[in-house]
């Protein structure tokens, strides 16, 4: 049995594929699936208890103090015998070409998310905008370029930075819908605000990468994207847990 781990920087998410070989029909279908918070990984073990695991694949991008302490909880929960292959950019695999200046500086969760929506919409000219802790709106050609893409601070940190770094404005304690761009309130001033700047990025990474490819896709992942997605003016596609998937389409390589 396969065990497919992403570790962000606030969740570490896992999930056992229905089908241990990957298909686009499978994907995204899980036997076992869960998260938890990253200062929780210890409580993975009981999570695990009786999964026939034989070989993990990891993506981590919270550094080596949490790699060293899943490693200890993966061999606590199945044994030292187990295969753990920590997952890292590299110039090509599973159809995907990294196309990165130094293609290793690439963060692995943001090439899994790569391979994830190359492999379930293939020969499309796609923008895989991944909207946690961070969001990163990366460019996918049809014929699997990853052409590199932009970062910037996530919705909920964008909102919260406001209020750490100014005098008067208010703590944003949760992420709401607003129904207008033009807010009569400070609170909804700010998060009308951080919005209109995330999604004003995702669009714009769709309109430049429609000069070069044609008709682009959108494919809208992580915590926020089910926020951002109603305020999006082009066509996306939702995806929930798209490294996983993205794990699972490079785990015969």
């Amino acid at each position: 049995m396969l065990l497919l781990i992403d570790v962000g920087n606030t969740l570490i998410k896992w999930g056992v594929p229905a089908q241990p070989v990957f298909s686009v029909a499978e994907a995204g279908r899980w036997r076992h699936v869960g998260a938890v918070a990253r200062a929780e990984v210890a409580a993975l073990a009981q999570a695990w208890q009786g999964l026939p695991v034989v070989r993990a694949l990891v993506s981590n991008v919270a550094g080596p103090v949490v790699r060293e302490a899943l490693q200890a909880t993966l061999h606590a929960a199945f044994g030292a015998q187990l295969r753990i292959d920590w997952f890292a950019s590299q110039p090509q695999l599973a159809g995907v070409r990294n196309r990165y200046k130094n293609p290793g500086q690439l963060g692995c969760d943001r090439f899994a998310s790569a391979i994830g929506a190359h492999a379930l919409f293939p020969r499309r000219a796609l923008i895989v905008a991944t909207c946690g802790t961070a969001t990163t709106v990366d460019a996918v050609t049809p014929d699997g370029d990853f052409l590199g893409g932009m970062i910037l601070p996530g919705l909920g940190v964008m909102a919260t930075s406001l209020a750490l770094n100014t005098a008067q404005l208010p703590q944003i304690q949760s992420i709401s819908a607003v129904a207008t761009p033009f807010a009569d309130n400070t609170t909804d001033a700010i998060i009308a605000g951080c919005i209109a700047a995330q999604t004003g990025a995702i669009e714009r990474a769709v309109a430049a990468h429609q000069h070069t490819h044609g008709e682009v896709l959108c494919v809208l992942a992580g915590g926020a994207g089910q926020v951002l997605a109603p305020y999006l003016s082009t066509p996306c596609e939702k995806v929930d847990n798209l490294v996983l998937i993205g794990l699972h389409a490079a785990a015969a390589e």
